[in-house]
This record gives structure tokens, sequence and C-alpha cells, in this order.
């Protein structure tokens, strides 16, 4: 089936991210969970807070293309510090990035209306999809925040 990402699916999943308690949002493209390239968009809003977390046991690699926004993609050693932050925004010229297996990583979106086409090696098995940083707070605790504001200001100050 032909599948096609327009200007409206953007604004459309947009706002669902906006109202969303998570400020982010995806629409699969991929038509099962066991498929073996999952594709999806993801939008962001700044705010969000995924919990740094790396793909291990299954290995997976992760690529995701800017298709509006920004977003910052923060790359972590073992410990927790960053080592490298990627921006995906137009205006730089930078489009896309591909995280390799077993990288520690999370997202930062600087931009309302901010999303990606993301494309991840399946199949999506929840209970082993991602390996979640100990040292990093849990998605939902009260720390987040703080902790997002101290990696978005560590990526201004840089």
């Amino acid at each position: 089936m032909l599948k096609i990402v327009s200007e409206n699916t953007l604004e459309e999943l947009s706002q669902k991210a906006i109202s969303s308690p998570r400020r982010r949002m995806n629409y699969n493209y991929h038509d099962d969970l066991a498929d073996p390239i999952n594709r999806m968009l993801n939008a962001f809003e700044p705010g969000t807070y995924v919990q740094p977390h790396k793909h291990e046991n299954p290995d997976k690699r992760e690529v995701f293309i800017l298709l509006r926004g920004s977003l910052v993609v923060v790359f972590f050693d073992g410990q927790g510090a960053p080592t490298d932050f990627v921006l995906l925004d137009q205006k730089k010229g930078i489009y896309s990035v591909e995280i390799p297996e077993r990288a520690w990583h999370t997202l930062i979106a600087l931009e309302t209306g901010t999303v990606v086409y993301e494309f991840k090696d399946g199949p999506y098995l929840p209970m082993n999809d991602k390996n979640f940083a100990p040292w990093a707070p849990q998605e939902g605790q009260p720390q987040c925040e703080e902790y997002l504001k101290q990696l978005t200001d560590q990526f201004y100050n840089r």
C-alpha cells in the first residue's frame, strides 16, 4: 500500500503531541510490530522527556530524518556524561542522523512542531526494545524537567 507523508499528516500529528501529556506522538507506517524495519513519524514538542537509552540485546540501529522543526540528539558515555550533541535543523543543513547499535542517546525538541521520520530495526517488543540509562531519571519522575533543562543548557553552552 502506498504511504505518503503530507503537511496535513505532520500538522495533525503535531497537534496530537501538543495535547499529549508526554508532549510527543508517533504514527506507525509499519503494519505489524514484528516488521523487520519499523518506520514511523515521531512528533516532539519542547519539554518532552525521552529517558536516555540504548538498543542492545537485541542490537538495533535507529535513523532520524528531520521533516520540520529542530531536534538535538545527545550521545552519552556509559557513566552518563554527554559526549556529542547533533543538531538536526534544516536551516543549518543537517537533516539526519543514524544512531549506531548500543549507543546511549536521547532527544531534545527545540521547536514546536518538530517531526522526524524514524527507521529502526524491528521487531518492536516492548520488553526489550530499550535499555534505559540507570543514571538518568525515569520518565514521569519529578527530576525529569531539571535533567532536561541541564542537557539543553549544556547544548547551548558548548
